[in-house]
């Protein structure tokens, strides 16, 4: 069964889609869809978590890293 929905977005961002959507014999809606359903289905299949998330869990857990050592790569990252 299909329900309708209204979404709001910027002007120049739907006019894009729409172009996207007519240049790949698609609608909107179908585009819409099928983010939907991949959405859901990643965060059921990885709990919520991305990707990359999984591949860089556990990398560093025998690694000490504190505060200071976090303040002082930003210090010398931006300043």
């Amino acid at each position: 069964m299909s329900a309708k929905i209204t979404l709001y977005s910027e002007e120049e961002l739907i006019k894009k889609v729409k172009h996207y959507a007519k240049e790949h014999n698609t609608s909107v809606s179908k585009i819409v869809n099928t983010f939907f359903k991949n959405l859901l289905q990643k965060n059921q299949s990885n709990n919520g978590k991305s990707q990359i998330t999984d591949s860089l869990t556990g990398k560093i857990k025998d690694t000490k890293i504190d505060e200071s050592m976090y303040d002082k790569y930003l210090e010398e990252k931006y300043l």
